[in-house]
């Protein structure tokens, strides 16, 4: 690990002002970063710690609001929140998918998405959540839409000395649910992540969202699927309808770990199981 300056501010606009520096870190649960560091893949001349700024951090409910989650919300407390569980099932299931416990008790939720990585295993429920991503600077305050704050693997809309502070979930869904495609049981990257939620009104399917992670270069919506979906009764017809629309939104890429043909497939066979799971929590 290369010698670095290490900065602890106790504003946002003194964090910002730091982080606009060239050759700069954000340090959030440091997981990423750290690795990074160590493997001299990331090689900061700063790192500006976010741990002693107030109010980036917790879970808040409001009835007629929607949730807000803090940018350094600990992705466990995201996975163990009663609201998140109730309100957005699949965010809280994609909050459990990251690596170890232990890793979850340091992992930032905004540190993931910051992350920018196609794969983040939190970046599908924020999507069919429709989440608001609130971004601070030294200049003041704007919101995103979470599907338009990637712009290539890594890479985000963030402009120099911004940072995401928090999560803005409005719309709770009826049902939803996230599914990861990896080899291994636990601490492994998803070849595919798919979530799904739906709001159901007298066995209509009012609204549809379908998230895809690690089949192109950003996480994305398949809303080609989604508008087949809406104003439907639910069959097994329409969800195979809407499975094949996800797969033909998705543009994978073939790497040692999948091709991509198997990706394109399991974007249409996951989609499809994720589509039950939501639905079938619609109806309980």
């Amino acid at each position: 690990m290369k010698n670095f300056e290490y900065f602890e501010p106790t504003t946002l606009a003194e964090a910002s002002r730091l982080f606009a520096q060239e050759h700069a870190q954000l340090l959030a649960g440091g997981t990423d970063l750290v690795i990074g560091m160590k493997a001299y893949t990331e090689t900061p001349q700063s790192v500006i710690s976010l741990q002693q700024i107030p109010d980036l951090d917790g879970i808040t409910t409001d009835t007629d609001n929607g949730i807000t989650i803090g940018a350094m919300t600990k992705v466990r407390e995201v996975e163990l929140s009663e609201d998140v569980q109730e309100h957005h099932t699949a965010l809280a299931e994609g909050a459990s998918e990251i690596g170890s416990i232990q890793i979850r008790n340091l992992a930032t939720i905004g540190g993931n998405i910051a992350h920018a990585s196609p794969a983040a295993d939190t970046v599908a429920g924020l999507l069919v959540a429709d989440a608001q991503v609130s971004i601070a600077s030294a200049e003041g305050e704007r919101t995103v839409p979470i599907n338009e704050l990637f712009t290539g693997p890594g890479q985000t809309v963030l402009k120099s000395g911004e940072i995401i502070t928090q999560f803005h979930l409005p719309s709770p869904a009826s049902g939803s649910h996230y599914i990861k495609h990896k080899i291994r049981e636990v601490m492994d990257l998803a070849f595919i992540g798919v979530a799904s939620a739906v709001n159901l009104q007298n066995g209509v399917i009012k609204d549809a969202r379908i998230g895809l992670a690690a089949v192109a270069p950003t996480p994305i919506r398949a809303t080609e699927a989604e508008n087949l979906l809406k104003g439907k009764i639910p069959t097994p017809e329409l969800l195979q309808q809407a499975g094949e629309a996800a797969a033909a939104a998705a543009s994978p890429i073939s790497d040692l770990r999948c091709s991509a043909e198997h990706r394109k497939e399991m974007v249409d066979v996951l989609t499809r199981r994720t589509l039950r799971y939501a639905l079938d929590r619609a109806t309980r």
